[in-house]
């Protein structure tokens, strides 16, 4: 039996993730969905935002519906994705951005970089270490490489190799892959590409990339199709898959009904694909375009319904076969 672990998180995580996880309840009740909780509220109660038990309990998972987490400006406090993303070796963060004349993947990097976790503070200064192995990013590339084999076969590198000496291994490296791949491969300083994708979205396919340089221009694009609230994510790894909106747990919007839970739907289609069912995948994507052809929108989209009336939209239009 296929299991599916269902974490809200924090903030409006416990608003969008039930209306996506109504949604693969409905295409799929066969399915055995079980509940994990860890984040910030978790912290403020216990102490502890995520245990080695709950860490065990997501790894019987086949694949996990994750929602937003609060991660506090505290020394002390662990990241709990940063934790999640290491514990099950999620070293892959596939970021798709997709709109009129425009279908770009975005391969983030997401074990290492910037966000290594390995940092030293005092009080007159505070140094994070990048890191960029040759393992880390031979996986990544190869990632972005199958992925771009089953698209339009090139894919883009981005960097700042001109700066950086690390960028200057992880381009070569994947230069060096996409060559021996066959894969049509270009390369970008990182700001340009920014600017470029923008400028010319239709221009890129896969874009792969290191940790902050991913999660930066993931975040950026999203500009191309509405913001934040329609963004998808899956981290992949060898054994384990985790599904999540981009958007953070917005605390400020929490409890108001209205957060835009497209990105929580497209993450649990993208969790579909992952388990072999694409056509409930598309079925999602099928029924969230219905429902914004039907002019019902939340208010980051200029409509006026809140996220419940949306997800509930969305179920009809499912159910009635749009």
């Amino acid at each position: 039996m296929t299991r599916i672990a269902v974490v809200e998180g924090d903030g409006i995580g416990h608003e969008v993730i039930p209306v996506a996880s109504a949604i693969l309840e409905t295409l799929h009740p066969e399915y055995e969905y079980f509940s994990v909780d860890v984040g910030f509220h978790r912290w403020e109660v216990t102490g502890c935002p995520c245990a080695d038990r709950d860490i065990a309990e997501l790894k019987t998972a086949d694949a996990i519906l994750f929602g937003a987490i609060t991660t506090p400006p505290m020394k002390d406090y662990q990241s709990v994705v940063l934790r999640l993303r290491k514990s099950l070796d999620l070293y892959a963060n596939l970021r798709p951005v997709k709109g009129n004349g425009f279908d770009i993947m975005i391969v983030r990097e997401n074990t290492e970089g910037l966000y290594s976790g390995i940092e030293e503070i005092s009080p007159d200064r505070a140094t994070t270490l990048r890191v960029v192995t040759r393992t880390g990013t031979e996986r990544i590339v190869r990632c972005a490489l199958r992925l771009a084999h089953k698209r339009k076969g090139k894919i883009t590198v981005g960097h700042k190799a001109n700066v950086l000496k690390s960028d200057v291994l992880f381009r070569d490296i994947c230069l060096a892959e996409a060559q021996a791949a066959g894969i049509s491969c270009n390369e970008k300083y990182i700001d340009a590409l920014a600017l470029d994708i923008l400028q010319h979205p239709a221009s890129y396919d896969v874009v792969v990339t290191t940790n902050i340089f991913g999660d930066i221009l993931s975040d950026m694009a999203s500009y191309l199709v509405g913001g934040l609230g329609l963004i998808p994510s899956a981290n992949i790894g060898d054994r384990y898959a985790l599904f999540e909106p981009v958007h953070g747990s917005a605390p400020d919007i929490a409890g108001k009904d209205i957060a835009n839970p497209i990105a929580a739907l497209r993450s649990a289609a993208m969790l579909l694909a992952y388990c072999s069912d694409h056509t409930g995948s598309d079925r999602i994507e099928a029924a969230v375009q219905a429902v914004l052809a039907r002019g019902i929108r939340t208010r980051d989209l200029g409509g006026s319904a809140g996220t419940r009336e949306f997800g509930e939209a969305v179920l009809l239009a499912l159910q009635q076969g749009e």
